[in-house]
């Protein structure tokens, strides 16, 4: 009998979303609390063969993986993780998989929360609730320009809603051509006009190590002061405290942030009393779609391993690894 662990299932809701009975003859453990100090999450851990990791939410770092003698197998929910060494994993003989889930719900909390913010949907929603009448004056997407940075699955997709609203869309990225913001309906155009011109700019990039602190104090500068920023990609990739600053002192008019540099956001930090935000708990890939892609896709990963034909292998030299775990 094989034991599986199912980490970081926060809404308890992992059961619902896919069909574990084929996994009936091993022990399917779910933890809904999450473990920060890598020490605890090595001893919760070190019995597990199989290991469901949600998202980025708990790091997989050398350290942690040496730790777990008994782990055959580590299935990332979506198709890329940052936060598992993969190189440490393919050389201790793990086989790390990935599953898919639909592309679009990252692009749809975008617009929810530049809506969010622009509208002060949440503090009129609490005046409603409190008596209260039209307490603001929104301003409206149509007519305004939408700068997106990163025009990948996501932020093309972001590109197509912003002309459907009646934006104009305007791009860059650091490998981005002219032909492919116009395929997606965008003008290219240089980071520095982007940061000028936009009323929202809104950012659909992959953490890496040239795109961490992307943005700035002096970008955040650049921006005009009636303009929006958007955050639903990786909290680092913007200087968090540059960013308080100038929502504070009106370098900005406000800003919808999904992810942050530390997750769960601690009680207390500078983001939560920051004026005119909208803040949500990095829930852009939290759907019910999404969660029942991930879950049985994680199911038929575990059950191929265990017929000896993986799916959906992220680190594939390991196949060919004499030092793989079985």
């Amino acid at each position: 009998m094989a034991r599986i662990a199912v980490l970081d299932d926060y809404q308890d809701v992992a059961r619902q979303m896919a069909d574990w009975t084929p996994l009936r003859a091993h022990e399917v453990v779910f933890f809904r609390d999450h473990l920060e100090d890598e020490s605890a999450v090595a001893k919760r851990l070190r019995d597990f063969d199989f290991v469901i990791a949600m998202r980025e939410r708990t790091p997989f770092t050398a350290s942690l993986l040496g730790q777990l003698p008994s782990l055959r197998m580590l299935v990332t929910t979506g198709r890329r993780n940052a936060a598992i060494d993969t190189d440490a994993a393919t050389k201790l003989g793990l086989v790390v998989s990935w599953t898919g889930a639909p592309s679009t719900s990252t692009a749809e909390l975008t617009i929810g929360l530049m809506i969010a913010v622009m509208r002060h949907v949440p503090e009129e929603d609490r005046a409603v609730r409190e008596g209260h009448w039209q307490r603001t004056v929104g301003v409206a997407l149509g007519g305004k320009t939408l700068g997106v940075i990163g025009l990948g699955g996501i932020g093309s997709h972001i590109a197509q809603i912003g002309r459907a609203l009646q934006m104009r869309v305007v791009a860059w990225s650091q490998n981005l051509t002219a032909a492919r913001a116009m395929e997606c309906g965008a003008t290219l155009v240089s980071k520095l006009e982007l940061l000028q011109t936009s009323d929202v700019v809104t950012i659909h990039l992959r953490l890496s190590p040239r795109t961490r602190g992307l943005l700035g104090a002096d970008d955040l500068a650049l921006m005009k002061r009636t303009a929006y920023l958007i955050n639903t990609s990786r909290g680092p990739i913007v200087d968090e405290a540059a960013l308080v600053r100038a929502l504070n002192e009106g370098t900005i008019a406000g800003a919808g942030l999904d992810v942050f540099d530390r997750e769960p956001l601690p009680k207390g930090h500078p983001l939560l009393t920051a004026r005119n935000t909208v803040l949500t708990p990095h829930i852009g890939y939290v759907t019910r779609e999404s969660y029942c892609a991930y879950f049985t896709e994680a199911v038929e990963n575990i059950l191929s391993f265990m017929d000896g034909k993986p799916l959906r292998v992220l680190n594939t030299e390991v196949m060919d690894s004499p030092a793989r775990r079985r």
